[in-house]
């Protein structure tokens, strides 16, 4: 896997991510793909080769490391990389989309058009979807394969000897033991507590997602509030001005009319 590449893809989320966001992606690369691609490879290196049984039947070996590895840490970990950044490519295809909208309708209808998104980078509309959808994702992704993880080996830890019992071809019961269980199993702790605070991180990003975008509703429905207040009140004050026009109009003609009729009287 080529691990440069795979962060050039990612390393543009970053301008697009929240707070929350750009630390997951720090974590992802920092104590995930980094331990994985630096350390992590080497020490699983040798798994298989170092797997020592106390029996010299013929595939004795390979059958109890294939029933106690069905699949290997290492491998697991590099397909959980994979499952849990790949969505975020999804909101970077879906600002691309975004930008190629904005610049055919800058090819269609000139320069000086109006634009369809007032920044195609922000989170609004189908975007935010997309966004928040691909944090679920991520977080459900995370958790799935710590729990396969668990399922697979009934916990975290790597014991120094596993015993294999009535597993054919090899004779009653068989002792293995496992190549540098100690670093072995401090590199899993590692790599579970990494996947607990990518975890962590997402639902913290999932909920302030959610709560700002609650908060503008509502800011929004105050605004209209206000908004259709301050036009009541203006159409009521307009109403009261016309009603006062009219009282005086209709007062100044009938002075009008008495001093017609009676020349001689006098208004006190």
């Amino acid at each position: 896997m080529d691990w440069k590449t795979f962060q050039a893809l990612l390393s543009g989320v970053n301008k697009y991510s929240t707070a929350f966001g750009r630390i997951w992606l720090s974590v992802v690369f920092v104590f995930r793909v980094l331990v994985y691609v630096v350390a992590a490879e080497r020490v699983w290196g040798d798994d298989q080769r170092d797997f020592d049984c106390n029996t010299k039947q013929p595939g004795c070996t390979n059958a109890c490391y294939d029933h106690y590895f069905p699949i290997s840490h290492i491998r697991l970990w590099a397909l959980q990389l994979i499952f849990v950044t790949c969505p975020s490519l999804l909101v970077v295809m879906h600002v691309a989309y975004r930008e190629d909208r904005e610049r055919k309708n800058r090819s269609k209808n000139g320069e000086n058009c109006t634009k369809l998104y007032q920044d195609t980078g922000k989170k609004h509309g189908g975007l935010w979807w997309t966004y928040l959808l691909s944090l679920f994702f991520k977080a459900f992704t995370e958790v799935a394969f710590l729990y396969v993880l668990h399922r697979i080996w009934d916990s975290f830890d790597l014991p120094r000897l596993v015993k294999c019992v009535e597993i054919s071809p090899c004779p009653n019961t068989v002792d293995c033991y496992i190549a540098r269980p100690t670093e072995k199993r401090t590199f899993t702790y590692f790599m579970v507590g990494a996947s607990a605070v990518c975890t962590l991180l997402c639902v913290c990003e999932i909920c302030y997602l959610i709560a700002k975008r609650i908060f503008r509703c509502i800011q929004k429905r105050k605004n209209r509030q206000c908004n259709s207040v301050t036009y009541s009140k203006a159409s009521t004050c307009q109403c009261h001005a016309k009603l006062e026009q009219v009282s005086l109009h209709a007062m100044h003609k009938k002075v009008e009319c008495l001093r017609s009729s009676a020349p001689n009287l006098t208004l006190l």
